[in-house]
């Protein structure tokens, strides 16, 4: 019983690192329209959505943001009406941008830093399904120099290099017990590293029309020397080896964008992406444990996802010189089969709506506000691995506000 428990806590961490936290909050305009814009020129943010745009931007800028998300997610045990939420926590998703190049030039260099992967979620000590998780909290923080040529007019490339820092805090408690009744616990925490590229096209046609082609690589992340603690009874202290450390690596995926831009009017633009995640890299997850026990072997925890992908609509409108109003709606189709949907990440296909309004006080300043809405759909299942069985219930908050600065 300790060998399988040992063996579903210790795979989970770096698992949850590239799935349902999956955070699509990198450039204040582009969320006020659901994420899409991988086909405009809008702004710094370029350099995450298409770096092939970057060498059209008419002004060098320097931009930063952040979306407070508000995590909102139930669970109905089968055979209860009791319905168990996570606790009230905000998770602070950020993004910096900053382009420069010579106007009379046909290149830019670009730098972003922001957070595609993380998540903060706390279920509390005593819920039902504290012995999958009682609270995680993880970050990936990428940092991506990147280069844009414009080659022609109307046609513009670019590619960055991507390091990504990974952080991860993950509590569950141990179904074993203290005299005075209370469960062990156990914590797992640790840092890792990665590298990547994103590489993109942008196509102006004579019509206005905007194309795009984006490629974001896989980004393997290992994690050396992670620690895993446990707070169980003196008895068990051979069997859960307090400061045990492990080695494991995650592939996160890669994804290709296909976005199109149509201008309605000289002050409205459409904008459409098409996004394929290819999440079936995610066969398992294998650990390699520094100090091995009876109950603690190497472990293999199966995964078997299926590629993902999702659908976004935004239009961008300019009222005037100085305001800016956006909206946006999407849907996405989850990657995780039925059997793996856990606590740390309960995800479904979802529902995308936002907002968002810009307002440049002057020609050198410019504020740019938004709020994304994700509507998790229900999902009632098993976990094939921790057993448990409900329905989980999520929805998304977050709003945000970002700073630019243009010369």
């Amino acid at each position: 019983m300790k060998k399988i428990l040992l063996s579903v806590l210790l795979s989970a961490p770096l698992w949850v690192l590239g799935q349902g936290f999956q955070v699509n909050l990198q450039g204040q305009k582009q969320i006020g329209m659901a994420g899409a814009g991988s086909a405009l020129a809008l702004d710094e943010a370029s350099v995450f959505f298409n770096p092939g745009a970057v060498s059209f931007l008419e002004k060098n800028s320097i931009s930063a943001g952040v979306n407070p998300l508000l995590f909102k997610s139930a669970f109905q045990q089968s055979g209860s009406n009791i319905t168990e939420n996570v606790k009230n926590k905000i998770a602070p998703p950020f993004e910096a941008y900053a382009v420069w190049g010579p106007k009379s030039n046909r290149w830019k260099l670009g730098l972003g830093v922001y957070t595609p992967f993380g998540g903060l979620v706390d279920w509390g000590n005593d819920w039902s399904g504290k012995y999958a998780l009682t609270s995680l909290n993880l970050k990936a923080i990428y940092f991506q120099p990147t280069l844009s040529i414009k080659i022609t007019d109307r046609i513009g490339i670019g590619a960055g290099f991507v390091y990504n820092h990974g952080e991860v805090n993950l509590q569950r408690a141990l179904p074993v017990n203290f005299p005075d009744g209370r469960s062990g616990h156990a914590t797992l925490e640790g840092t890792g590293s990665g590298y990547g590229w994103n590489a993109g096209i942008y196509i102006n046609t004579l019509s206005n029309i905007t194309f795009a082609v984006v490629h974001k690589s896989k980004v393997v992340t290992k994690l050396d020397g992670g620690t895993a603690t446990f707070d169980v009874p003196n008895s068990l202290k051979t069997s859960f080896p307090d400061g045990n450390t492990f080695n494991a690596e995650l592939p996160l995926p890669s994804t290709t964008t296909l976005g199109i831009g149509v201008p309605l009017s000289s002050s409205t633009t459409l904008a459409f992406d098409a996004s394929w995640v290819q999440w079936r890299v995610y066969k398992e997850l294998a650990f390699d444990y520094a100090i091995n026990t009876p109950a603690l072997a190497d472990t293999k925890s199966a995964r078997n996802y299926r590629d993902g992908s999702s659908f976004k609509l935004g239009v961008n409108h300019k009222a005037s010189d100085k305001l800016a109003l956006r909206a946006g709606v999407g849907y996405a189709f989850s990657p995780v089969q039925d059997g793996y949907v856990t606590p740390e990440a309960p995800d479904a296909d979802r529902y995308i709506l936002s907002a968002g309004v810009g307002y440049a006080p002057t020609s050198r300043f410019e504020v740019n506000a938004s709020f994304f809405f994700e509507d998790v759909k229900s999902r009632k299942q098993k976990n094939l691995e921790t057993g448990l069985d409900g329905t989980f219930k999520t929805l998304v908050y977050a709003p945000g506000i970002s700073l630019t600065y243009k010369w």
